[in-house]
């Protein structure tokens, strides 16, 4: 890794900037792992100019494949980026010590960190999630991003999340309860090495401009097509601090953003869950051209219909 356990936290303060996306993964007819297209979709993060990626989650499908397929994901990712980005795993395990067998092999691989959920069945007090985030950060070197979600069943709160800070290798927390007031709540009350970040675009300018520096876990970047490069200018405007121009830039995205809201976002906060939304994201991910294939049993793949509908949309506002 790039970094000591001493250092981790400086270390993700100066690194961890940018598009840090969460992409899903290719599938064949056959319902296994397309290899060839993993590499050439991570061929086309790189082209994209892409920060880092953080693989192996509930949008990767990586919940319902077996460990074995699991681990060989993994190794695939490695090979296919060979140091070109940032590389993070995400752990959904209310094992700790099966965690810990996944962190171990990806550190192997290369991987810098782990973004990691807190365990999702029998562990619900403050002290309960505490001693098992300390079991696994004393056994792993890995930097560690917290995932705050109701997904997990107990949202992480204040004094809990501040008591995590202090270990050694946490370094921030995705903020996946989709409330913007509880983002900037927990930035004033942590301290100023903990990276607090939003899933959500939409909100990265604004949270630039008061404490941010980085959109973690999710994938509109991606899928902004032919107008991704408009994200990527008012971010290089908002470093500048040349913050009306950057807006301009931003205000071009909104259309795309609305659909994108529409076909992913809501349909999480309606369930709590990613899998019902999954179908619309690969129909949007073949519409610009990258590899998706069918969704996993049992959830069901985007019919035909839907597929075209969202294609043509994408046409009509200029992604694809």
């Amino acid at each position: 890794m790039e970094f000591t356990r001493s250092e981790a936290k400086k270390w993700a303060k100066n690194k961890v900037n940018g598009f840090y996306l969460c992409p899903t993964t290719p599938m064949t007819n056959e319902m296994t792992f397309d290899e060839a297209g993993i590499r050439e979709n991570i061929d086309a993060y790189v082209d994209m100019g892409v920060d880092g990626l953080v693989v192996g989650g509930f949008i990767a499908e990586c919940w319902n494949v077996k460990l074995s397929e699991w681990l060989r994901y993994h190794e695939i990712v490695a090979d296919a980026v060979k140091g070109r980005m940032d590389l993070w795993t995400i752990i959904l395990d209310p094992s700790v010590h099966q965690a810990l067998e996944k962190m171990e092999h990806v550190e192997k691989l290369g991987y810098n960190g782990a973004e990691v959920i807190n365990p999702v069945v029998q562990l619900r007090t403050d002290t309960e999630v505490f001693d098992w985030f300390k079991y696994l950060t004393d056994h792993s070197d890995l930097a560690i991003c917290l995932y705050r979600t109701p997904v997990s069943g107990k949202v992480l709160g204040w004094d809990l999340m501040q008591r995590l800070a202090e270990l050694d290798t946490v370094i921030g927390a995705k903020q996946g309860v989709m409330n913007r007031a509880e983002t900037l709540k927990i930035r004033s009350l942590m301290p100023d090495d903990f990276i607090t970040s939003d899933p959500f675009e939409y909100f990265f300018l604004d949270d630039l401009r008061n404490g941010g520096q980085v959109v973690w876990g999710e994938l509109s970047y991606i899928l902004y097509g032919k107008k991704r490069h408009l994200a990527r200018e008012y971010y290089n405007l908002a470093r500048e601090g040349r913050w009306e121009e950057a807006y301009e830039k931003s205000q071009g995205l909104a259309e795309v953003r609305e659909f994108y809201h529409d076909l992913f976002i809501w349909e999480i906060a309606k369930s709590a869950t990613y899998a019902g939304a999954l179908g619309n994201i690969k129909a949007w991910y073949e519409a610009i051209g990258l590899k998706a294939g069918p969704i996993l049993p049992p959830v069901p793949t985007a019919t035909a219909e839907t597929k075209a509908k969202i294609k043509a949309r994408l046409q009509e506002i200029g992604v694809a």
